[in-house]
């Protein structure tokens, strides 16, 4: 028996052969998340807490500023006195521009003692202000011969004073004063002093300087 095979017309057999094409996939559903709006009022509450902190912080650190202020102008007034030498009277001990630190209660509390250096203010001129070393106080008796000091008859020791520094000078005897001070410049051969302005009342005498804190490298404590 013989069997007869016919072909699948090309139209039918795509449209068959399509007929099983598996459908396209399709992509998973993602839920949505609902958006909420926040109310305009939380924006005003938050822009008006910002500037409150602002304002709040702007008024913290001027008040931080006039209490410096304050303190600062207490100290100076009370305290102490922060000072600049000028020139080379005191030298070595203090050079031309170091910066002082002047104690001005212990003068309050205290006297000037011999070998204080104390900044005062100038008997001739008092609206300047001078860097001298107390050399006697009142009811001493001072004599220099060929720039050699005598308190009382005593040598005066003075090895802060180089040989280069000293003067040739004589003066007195002269006794102090109640109530005065007799003062020097270390640089006994450049300064102006109660040699040539005679000694200075206590009321004149401003402090004592505590502390060279400039420059540096040469901080010191007196």
């Amino acid at each position: 028996m013989a069997y007869e095979f016919q072909s699948i017309d090309p139209v039918v057999e795509a449209h068959a052969l399509a007929c099983f094409i598996p459908p396209p996939a399709i992509d998973p559903v993602v839920p949505l998340v609902p958006v909420i709006e926040a109310p305009a009022v939380a924006t005003e509450d938050t822009t008006a807490t910002a500037w409150a902190r602002m304002w709040h912080e702007v008024w913290s650190a001027v008040q931080t500023l006039v209490s410096a202020a304050v303190y600062a102008t207490l100290i100076v007034t009370f305290g102490v006195q922060v000072a600049r030498v000028d020139g080379l009277s005191m030298a070595p001990t203090l050079e031309d521009h170091d910066r002082l630190i002047v104690n001005k209660l212990v003068y309050e509390l205290g006297e000037p003692r011999p070998g204080d250096i104390v900044m005062l203010y100038y008997p001739i001129n008092p609206e300047k202000m001078f860097v001298k070393r107390v050399i006697a106080k009142e009811g001493d008796t001072v004599r220099i011969v060929d720039g050699r000091v005598y308190v009382n008859d005593i040598p005066l020791h003075d090895d802060y004073v180089p040989a280069e520094f000293r003067s040739h000078d004589d003066y007195g005897p002269q006794v102090v004063q109640q109530g005065y001070y007799f003062v020097m410049g270390d640089h006994r051969n450049n300064s102006s002093d109660s040699r040539h302005w005679g000694p200075v009342p206590k009321k004149y005498i401003v402090g004592k300087v505590k502390v060279r804190w400039w420059p540096l490298q040469d901080a010191k404590i007196f």
